[in-house]
């Protein structure tokens, strides 16, 4: 029937976008990312302003 192809486009629609919200996600979660401070405060605690 052509009358129920708009319903299929949208169906498409929503499974290609849960699909990609599902792919995103794993992605984001997958990595792990090391948060190093002590470099950073090191570096910042070590300049020292000549007046």
């Amino acid at each position: 029937m052509p009358q129920m192809a708009p319903m299929n486009w949208i169906s498409l629609f929503i499974s290609f976008l849960i699909i990609y919200m599902f792919i995103n996600t794993l992605n984001y979660f997958s990595f792990k990312y090391s948060f190093k401070p002590s470099k950073t405060l090191k570096s910042l605690i070590s300049i020292n302003w000549k007046w």
